[in-house]
């Protein structure tokens, strides 16, 4: 998780069997850290799973559980593996070092430790571990719109996928096209097209009112939300808001051969209940070919079918 509030401590969570050990690393640590403190390695799991600290220090060498099978554990879960493990023991081998460093810690630091080596090991990772994720967090982000780009789009279609199958709830999708941006590009230039696709992209954010809706940039001058558990008469019913909700716009395309004077958008709307013989693929090119089927139409319209087995189609009558 990004810490964007540099007020904000970070948090970390010492394991270590020892009493002694885990006073004195909390002394070195607490003013500028949050300190959450485990006395064994399933404990440590635990507290780890349900707290998300920002960095872990691990003692190798404890009863029930040893470091290096909490080190495994804690990145065998997708909930923890991100967190920076830092080992420290009495252990000073090379080969002790590159056993605990192949299997997912970023350093090791043996006792008797100092303070001062403590401190400034544990802000160098947590610093790297920020900026990986202000890395990786871009990567998901479109740069002129800020929404969440296409790759985002494919990590939350799979998981709402999977959330969907397992609870057997309906998912929709709606892919939608500015009308004719071709020619408003030509006719108004680029910056204008990019002035556009702001608009348009904050105005689509407007009627998801639900945390668990999204909208995504997916491309060019199209858009696709992910509406779980929702089924397609409510889904359907969100496209026509969309499609309004850009027409108040009221951007001007003297171009746009759609029926209106004004930037408007076509959309697609397609709903299933994922089971075992559909996919995700099949979901997003069914919205596809309903997209089209509006353009086809007309534009400025909504075209939606329920997907049920496979890709056929029943389409709704308009």
């Amino acid at each position: 998780m990004l810490n964007d509030d540099p007020r904000r401590k970070h948090t970390v969570l010492i394991i270590d069997d020892s009493p002694i050990n885990i006073e004195h690393l909390a002394q070195v640590l607490k003013q500028d850290y949050n300190i959450k403190v485990a006395n064994s390695g399933p404990s440590g799991l635990q507290v780890a799973r349900q707290q998300r600290p920002d960095l872990i220090l691990l003692d190798i060498v404890m009863p029930e559980m040893d470091g290096y099978k909490v080190c495994r554990n804690l990145k065998a879960d997708d909930a923890t593996r991100k967190i920076p493990i830092i080992f420290i023991t009495t252990k000073n081998e090379t080969e002790d070092e590159t056993r605990g460093l192949s299997i997912g810690a970023v350093d090791y630091i043996t006792k008797p430790f100092r303070g001062p080596i403590v401190k400034a090991r544990v802000k160098t990772h947590i610093q790297l571990k920020h900026n990986s994720d202000l890395l990786e967090k871009l990567a998901l982000i479109d740069g002129l719109t800020n929404l969440p780009n296409r790759r985002r789009f494919e990590q939350i279609l799979k998981r709402e996928w999977g959330r969907s199958r397992r609870a057997q709830k309906p998912l929709s999708l709606i892919m939608l096209d500015i009308d004719h941006f071709k020619e408003f590009n030509d006719h108004y230039g680029h910056l204008a097209g990019d002035g556009c696709l702001n608009r348009v992209a904050q105005a689509l954010t407007v009627p998801l009112k639900r945390p668990a809706d999204s909208i995504f940039r997916f491309g060019g001058e199209e858009f696709i939300a992910v509406l779980p558990e929702t089924d397609h008469a409510v889904a359907m019913k969100l496209a026509e808001e969309l499609r309004v909700q850009v027409s108040k716009l009221l951007i001007t395309h003297a171009y746009n051969n759609s029926n209106s004077p004004y930037i408007s958008i076509s959309l697609g709307v397609s709903t299933t209940v994922p089971n075992s013989r559909n996919s995700p693929t099949e979901l997003l090119e069914s919205a596809d070919r309903l997209l089209y089927s509006a353009k086809n139409a007309g534009r400025n319209c909504i075209k939606g079918a329920v997907m049920s087995t496979g890709i056929t189609n029943t389409p709704d009558p308009q």
